[in-house]
Order: structure tokens, then C-alpha cells, then sequence
């Protein structure tokens, strides 16, 4: 009986090493590491520098990412308080002396309308809130482009990357055929580590572009709501203008508090 527990133990031991044994050493063939890092260690040089090229462009959604989320997060916050704030205050002048944050996007847009009111001092009332109107038009334009700064890029990558994979991977392959060839052999073992490597590119430029897109359009989504924060703010400075001009009469002057 001991000889039986025994002899079963030791094929549990064989039958254990033979199923992990492979699963943990690296997969290999015909001396090649078939390992993502070994297959990029492989690889042309083409097709080493477009895997490098797509890495780098990965990291530079991810960067973009972060540092538009944030900058947009606390853009938004701002606007949220601007718009509180403008909506309180009777007039320009009041507005003007509570601006507090010089990231305030009021801030811009008061000072559009108080060089507006200066220069149409001597001016009557008819034409100064469509001049007004139109800098506040081109000011909200101006913040929109500043906060859009950066998308650019992802839409690049999110466009080309998967492109520039595929590059690679043509060029990897054609330089396996080109194997094929010069080995006279059309043994797949001879030639398969190389089309791995190539098809590697692909899958580095589908992961650089893929995540790209989604943070293009997710920033697009969030630049949208910001810039119709911006244009209620204008129009909550226009509501003011023409507030203290049906106040001041003909000749309005605007006086900021010091």
C-alpha cells in the first residue's frame, strides 16, 4: 500500500512540474524570444523605431491627459464662481472691484467692456453695447481657442497611429518573405518569430491610438461645457453694460474700484 501512495505521489510531482514548467519559462522558437521584449529586442531597426515612435506618442496622450484635466477641472470650477459672482452684483464697477483671481475668466472679458466704455466716453449710448458685444465675442473666442491647446495632438495620434503600426508591420513581414527567400524554405517556424515581431507594431499603434481617441473626445466634451460657461458669463458682463447705460445716460463712464 505504501508503495502504491507512493508511486502516485511521484506522478502527481511529474504531472505538476510538466504543467508548470512550461507556463513559467518564456516562450521561445527557434532561439527567438516570442515575449513582447524579446520580440522588440528582435526586431529591424524600421520596425524597432516605429514601436519607439508609438511608445512615445502613448505617453504623450496620457501626459496631455492628465495635465488637460486638471487645467480644465479647475477652469470650469473658476467660470462656475465667476458666473455666481456676476449674477449677484448690480453693475461694472462692482464686478470689476470683486475680481479677486487674475485666472478669472470675468477678468478678461470686464476688461474688454471697461476699454470699450473708455474709448466711447465722449460716444453716445446707441452703438456702445454692439461694440461691446462685439470684443466680448472675440475675448470668449480667445479662451476658447487657449483652452483647446494641446487637443491637437491626440487627434494627430488617435489619426496616425494606427497607420504607423501598420507600416511596421508591412515592413516586418516584407522582410520576412525576403527570409523566406534566402533560406529557400517554406518552413512557418523559419520565418514566424519575424511576422510576430511586425504584428507587435500593429498592436503598439492600435494601443496608442485607441486610448487617443477616447481622450480627444472626452476633452472635446469637456472644452464644450467650459466655452458655454464662458459665453454666459459674457453675456452676465453684457446684461451689466447695459444695466449701468440705462443708469448713466448718454455719457456713461466706467470707474473701476482701486
Amino acid at each position: 500500500m505504501s508503495k502504491r501512495k507512493s508511486g502516485l505521489f511521484l506522478v502527481g510531482v511529474a504531472l505538476s512540474v510538466g504543467l508548470t514548467g512550461p507556463a513559467l519559462a518564456e516562450p521561445m522558437m527557434n532561439g527567438h524570444s516570442l515575449s513582447p521584449w524579446g520580440m522588440f529586442m528582435a526586431a529591424d531597426w524600421v520596425v524597432k523605431s516605429v514601436m519607439i515612435g508609438l511608445a512615445a506618442a502613448s505617453v504623450a496622450t496620457w501626459t496631455i491627459f492628465i495635465a488637460k484635466l486638471l487645467e480644465l477641472s479647475a477652469a470650469k470650477r473658476r467660470a462656475t464662481a465667476s458666473l455666481a459672482r456676476l449674477d449677484a452684483v448690480r453693475g461694472l464697477a462692482e464686478a470689476t472691484a470683486g475680481l479677486s483671481d487674475p485666472r478669472d475668466p470675468a477678468a478678461p472679458l470686464l476688461r474688454a467692456v471697461q476699454e470699450e466704455m473708455e474709448q466711447s466716453a465722449d460716444l453716445t449710448v446707441d452703438g456702445i453695447k454692439e461694440r461691446a458685444a462685439s470684443r466680448l465675442e472675440r475675448m470668449e473666442a480667445a479662451l476658447a481657442r487657449a483652452s483647446s491647446r494641446g487637443t491637437g495632438v491626440l487627434a494627430s495620434i488617435g489619426a496616425t497611429a494606427p497607420f504607423v503600426g501598420l507600416f511596421g508591420t508591412v515592413w516586418g513581414i516584407m522582410n520576412s518573405f525576403i527570409g523566406i527567400a534566402e533560406s529557400h524554405t517554406t518552413n512557418l517556424a523559419v520565418v514566424a518569430p519575424g511576422i510576430a515581431e511586425a504584428l507587435l507594431a500593429t498592436a503598439i499603434g492600435l494601443v496608442a491610438a485607441i486610448p487617443a481617441v477616447l481622450v480627444y473626445n472626452g476633452l472635446t466634451r469637456t472644452i464644450g461645457g467650459y466655452r458655454a460657461q464662458v459665453g454666459d458669463a459674457a453675456a452676465a458682463v453684457l446684461r451689466l453694460l447695459s444695466r449701468d447705460l440705462d443708469r448713466r445716460g448718454v455719457k456713461p463712464r466706467l470707474r473701476a474700484a482701486e
